[in-house]
């Protein structure tokens, strides 16, 4: 990974318990879902310092305003953006260098295990509103539309910038989060093809090669079954593998294209719409998010129908923490 170590970190989601397809709590153990193995960029233990109406992420290295609807109302993308310039200028909290944060910094503020608000449990922002808030990120398939996030359950779709959203500023840059979701990579130094694999250098994250490994789409339970007998390369049954989680998946997304949202050129194999992640949906148990690969959207699927496909992911590196 020589020359990536700082370019992207897959962030843990926060998610600690496991449920069946019907939404029930379940024990963990051996059931391979997000809450039992817990990948990624772990959160420190009191990952918010609040000072002066500013709020510090240790996780990510950005400071956002204490209040999480400064202006109070919903606006156009424009009216947000010119916002965001008023504060400035009226050096909000002290502060001239506010923006809209892209869409993988306010992705990054949000949790798996909790709803309305999905934030992480004991965060101290006030005013959150349950609905969408835009972001600094266009649509690659139209630049008239920019991307938002859903604040009741961390949801991630576009719309036209006419549309009336919230808006919540940040500042700073983080070592961790790439601003607008893609890391801008050129595609034959980020993978290497390992055979059957490929070795996301980025992220330290090995994928299989072949991008539909159910030849179609299945429910979420038999994607976590399928995915748990993986043998890609003839090892010991499993050999690491697993259904990857939402953030996980989020960090293949190239927003700069679609149909698919991956980077140019990139080496995999009969990659589909969507796919099952191993990470519940809090707001909805009996839902897991989904990464919607044609456009990059993060949304759900419901567990016991066959909606998706299932990818396979597993770690070259244990996880690290800040």
């Amino acid at each position: 990974m020589s020359g990536f170590e700082d370019t992207l970190l897959v962030l843990n989601t926060g998610q600690r318990r496991c449920y069946a397809a019907d939404g029930r709590p379940i024990s963990c153990r051996g059931s391979r879902q997000d809450g039992e193995l817990r990948p990624g960029l772990a959160w420190p233990a009191d990952r918010f310092r609040p000072s002066g109406g500013v709020v510090f992420d240790l996780l990510t290295d950005l400071e956002w305003s204490l209040c999480a609807n400064p202006a109070e109302w919903p606006m156009p993308h424009n009216e947000a953006l010119e916002y965001v310039a008023e504060l400035n200028r009226a050096r909000y909290l002290g502060r001239d260098d506010w923006r809209l944060p892209g869409r993988a910094e306010l992705r990054s503020l949000t949790g798996f295990q909790t709803r309305d608000p999905a934030l992480p449990a004991g965060h101290p922002f006030t005013d959150v509103c349950l609905s969408w808030y835009w972001t600094a990120t266009a649509s690659a398939r139209n630049p008239d539309y920019a991307w938002y996030v859903h604040m009741e359950g961390a949801r991630t779709f576009f719309g036209h910038r006419s549309e009336d959203h919230l808006m919540w500023p940040c500042r700073g840059h983080s070592r961790v989060v790439p601003v607008h979701g893609s890391i801008g990579v050129d595609s034959g130094r980020r993978f290497e093809v390992r055979r059957r694999t490929v070795l996301d250098r980025a992220t330290g994250l090995e994928w299989t090669r072949d991008a539909d490994l159910a030849r179609g789409q299945v429910s979420w339970e038999e994607a976590l079954s399928l995915v748990r007998g993986l043998d890609p390369r003839g090892s010991s049954p499993g050999a690491g593998w697993r259904v990857p989680t939402i953030n996980e998946l989020d960090s293949l997304v190239d927003l700069g294209f679609y149909e698919p949202a991956l980077p140019a050129k990139h080496p995999f194999e009969r990659v589909a719409d969507a796919y099952w992640s191993s990470t519940t949906s809090a707001y909805e148990p009996d839902w897991a998010m989904a990464l919607y690969f044609d456009l990059g959207r993060v949304g759900v699927g419901q567990k016991n129908g066959r909606w998706l496909s299932v990818w396979a992911v597993r770690s070259t590196s244990p996880p690290r923490s800040r």
